[in-house]
């Protein structure tokens, strides 16, 4: 079983160690503490609460006479027990205990008194006086622990950085494995901690490749440095990277701001989309190096958006979207005759314009910088993905954005002022071309999401996504619309698959 010893000087820095403990809890958690009165447990909790909470002067009672204080309204509902005034251990059930580790994690002080009643904890924390300042002795399970570990490694990375006493706060995470936080430095805008361990890929599905090496899906950092500093030396605004740790897979970066390209009603801004859309058509009319050397030793090679990668994409939808819709897995050979559709219409792509596919260019990743002019008023996140492939798709991403309802009308208005842009600076562009590849491309993609949203739900429990399905699915019908699309249209029919309800 792993073990960490600490060795905390002050109280500041032990409530800075609840901030580290409180970035690596998860639901079912249970946290207990041991030590003498005045150790520094209330402390503990404390910055553990006040973290999760977001909030650097959040109340905090000590639950001593309530025996329990709760935090249900926080991203993880907490609840805090103190068990020193407890008369029996019998009385342990009557807390509630085990219905808060459904929905959140348990904070337990005087676990000794318990007499081996409770839950096994995920973490044992036990505070003891030293001199002036304390040691503390930490084991658990070896998955929590994991957790803890990484999340003292980022205040490690922070020390090296210069910011060994930030406050750290919790940002968000996305659908992949990568979490982000915010560190307070001290200056107007906190900076932006990127955590992106490595990504093993998952099981082998075929030819000796797992899904992210067949879709060319970053595992690393390492993607994520490469393309920024491309983006960056072709003009783009990307956030300026302050520090790293490519090894473990840290980032400090700038924060770009919280100024979006959606209004207060979560609605898209003409003039935002309509730069985005523009920014991409000068995008388009570079030409991108495919290998980018970031450091001794780390290069990354950006891939082709290629035959393989699309259709393990689109295979989401019939491995994952279609049992949910319809109620049963497809027979071999109605997988077959869904792969063959698709295989038809990516020929078509063949002569299509290809370029750098940020991959994911669409609301949440497209920040709104007010005080810059020209393509600079567009800030760019979320491309690590990065490909060669064809130009089309990161306008269909952007035109028919997932997280938002772009009606018809702005879809052809921003589809124009990308024709626009790109026909004033390039003669050659061939407009025709370009929309056969963005109706392929925009069913592509939205297949693709459909079944992704859906095994969100189902494998990772993540069931937020599923809200946006009608609209994925009214884009992915939109898409179909194009003769181009005949083939995969037509198995859509045959299924009835574009009318189904969510299971």
């Amino acid at each position: 079983m792993t073990s960490l010893t600490l060795q905390l000087a002050t109280a500041e820095d032990t409530e800075r160690l609840g901030q580290d403990i409180g970035l690596a809890l998860v639901k079912g958690d249970l946290v207990t503490l041991s030590g003498d009165l005045g150790a520094g447990k209330s402390t503990l909790v404390r910055g553990l609460i006040r973290t999760i909470a977001n909030d650097s002067a959040y109340e905090v009672p000590s639950p001593t006479f309530t025996i329990v204080q709760s935090y249900p309204e926080l991203r993880l509902p907490i609840s805090h027990v103190d068990l020193y005034r407890l008369s029996s251990s019998e009385e342990i059930d009557e807390l509630g205990l085990d219905e808060a580790l459904e929905d959140g994690a348990g904070l337990v002080e005087w676990p000794e008194r318990a007499d081996d009643v409770l839950a096994k904890p995920a973490i044992r924390i036990n505070l003891l006086h030293d001199g002036n300042g304390r040691t503390v002795e930490i084991d658990g399970e070896d998955a929590a622990l994991a957790r803890l570990q990484r999340s003292l490694a980022i205040r490690t990375f922070l020390g090296r950085a210069g910011y060994a006493d930030a406050d750290r706060r919790y940002l968000l995470g996305d659908a992949s494995a990568r979490g982000y936080e915010t560190i307070d430095t001290g200056c107007e805008r906190p900076l932006i901690l990127m955590n992106s361990p490595y990504n093993p890929g998952g099981p082998i599905l075929r030819d000796g490749k797992t899904y992210m090496q067949i879709a060319h899906l970053s595992q690393s950092v390492t993607a994520f440095v490469a393309v920024n500093h491309l983006l960056r030396s072709n003009g783009f605004y990307v956030p300026q990277i302050m520090s790293d740790d490519l090894d473990n897979g840290f980032l400090l970066l700038e924060n770009l701001g919280h100024e979006g390209i959606l209004d207060a009603d979560g609605a898209p801004i003409v003039e935002r989309y309509e730069a985005s859309v523009r920014l991409l058509a000068r995008m388009h009319e570079r030409s991108w190096a495919r290998d980018v050397e970031i450091a001794k030793g780390y290069t990354h090679h950006i891939h082709d958006f290629d035959r393989d990668a699309m259709m393990i994409e689109v295979e989401l939808l019939s491995d994952w979207y279609v049992p949910r819709m319809a109620g049963f897995r497809l027979a071999p050979e109605q997988k077959a005759t869904y792969v063959a559709a698709w295989d038809q219409v990516f020929s078509r792509l063949q002569s299509s314009e290809k370029s750098l596919v940020q991959r994911d260019f669409h609301s949440p990743n497209i920040l709104w910088r007010s005080e810059a002019s020209g393509i600079d008023r567009v800030g760019l996140l979320d491309f690590q993905d990065a490909m060669i492939g064809p130009s089309a798709y990161d306008v269909a991403s952007l035109v028919l954005d997932a997280r938002v309802t772009v009606e018809p009308e702005l879809q052809q208005y921003l589809l124009a002022a990308y024709i626009e842009e790109r026909q004033s600076r390039d003669s050659s562009f061939n407009e025709s071309t370009f929309l056969e590849a963005f109706s392929i491309m925009a069913a592509q993609r939205n297949a693709k999401i459909l079944g992704i949203f859906v095994r969100l739900d189902e494998r990772d429990g993540k069931p937020y996504y599923l809200k946006h399905l009608p609209r994925i699915q009214a884009y992915l019908a939109g898409a179909l619309g194009h003769p181009s699309l005949t083939p995969v249209r037509q198995w859509c029919e045959k299924m009835d698959l574009l009318s189904l309800e969510l299971q």
